[in-house]
């Protein structure tokens, strides 16, 4: 007598098409946790910013590389024209313009001058606000105003102060420079990082006080214990603990300084004194508005991209690299 032994079940045994069936189902809900999340739920609600992130923000920038490609100019609207492909012509272009390396220029002394003195300031604030307790409320918003305020607003208030006749040059009376701030080649763009530096100032200290709120006051008074005053305890815990938000401090500014346009665009009319205070948005703007070259302008635009994020990668390395 024989026993049919493959079609005994056991506890690996079953119906090999069942379990066939249950090894696809299972990949294709792996597939689709993966493409989806676990809250597949969580798309729906986010697709909207997806759709603006991807109308505003990604279309423009993979239309401006078309453009940097391309022989492209203004036509009328449903004017069928030829735009052909013309390869690196317009970033040669662009990169043996003078006035395109002198902006990059220009933005390199904006970055060293804001950046560092936005990280300082605000953490130096934030620090002493978090540990005010009257009025904490009233400084916190003063402060914050600045930064809600329209530019158009508050650079009528700087235009007022640093004019040739302004309130500045009155009080330093003979050691006021000559020419003026905002029409000294050396001094128009240190004044306006300045001035950005100020009008910002709100937003990172808001950023830095959140911060402040994960570092743990057992620390700060273990260092006293240990015989450490306010700078120590400053310097060995508060910069240590809030080290994340200096990363997210220094990207956030060095991306606004990039792009720096409006302020240049009032306070030096412009960017005067010839060409001191260009900034490489405002010389995109002058190329593909002003003088009808889309073209060189998407070009340059390709490169400031570019730019932004060889820098935003060496401050991952270096400011960031004890976080991750």
């Amino acid at each position: 007598m024989t026993v049919d032994l493959t079609r005994r079940p056991g506890r690996t045994g079953g119906d090999p098409g069942r379990s066939g069936r249950a090894g696809g189902a299972g990949d294709a809900g792996k597939k689709r946790r993966r493409l989806l999340g676990a809250q597949p739920l969580g798309i729906l609600f986010s697709a909207p910013y997806l759709i603006f992130i991807a109308v505003v923000f990604a279309y423009p920038i993979v239309f401006a590389v078309w453009m940097s490609f391309h022989d492209y100019f203004f036509a009328a609207p449903g004017a069928n024209v030829d735009r052909p492909f013309v390869g690196l012509d317009n970033y040669v272009t662009a990169l043996s313009d003078p006035a395109v390396w002198r902006s990059f220029g220009n933005v390199g002394i904006f970055l060293l001058i804001n950046v560092p003195l936005t990280v300082v300031l605000s953490i130096v604030l934030a620090t002493a606000l978090d540990r005010v307790v009257r009025a904490r409320a009233f400084f916190r918003v003063a402060f914050y105003v600045p930064y809600v305020t329209a530019s158009v607003a508050v650079v009528a208030v700087w235009l007022f102060l640093f004019s040739n006749d302004g309130l500045i040059n009155n009080a330093l009376g003979p050691l006021a420079p000559n020419p003026s701030w905002l029409v000294n080649s050396a001094l128009a763009m240190p004044t306006i990082a300045l001035f950005v530096t100020w009008k910002g100032l709100g937003f990172y200290i808001l950023l830095y006080l959140a911060a402040l709120q994960n570092v743990q006051r057992e620390l700060y008074e273990s260092v006293a214990v240990d015989g450490g005053g306010r700078l120590r305890q400053f310097f060995s815990v508060t910069v240590p603990g809030v080290r994340p938000a200096t990363f997210l401090v220094v990207l956030l500014a060095t991306i606004t300084g990039a792009n720096l346009f409006t302020e240049p665009y009032l306070l030096t009319n412009g960017g005067g004194p010839n060409g001191a205070s260009t900034s490489p948005v405002l010389l995109i703007y002058q190329k593909g508005i002003e003088q009808q070259n889309p073209d060189v302008a998407a070009a340059i635009g390709v490169v400031l991209i570019v730019f932004v994020l060889i820098i935003a990668a060496l401050q991952r390395r270096f400011v960031g690299r004890e976080e991750s």
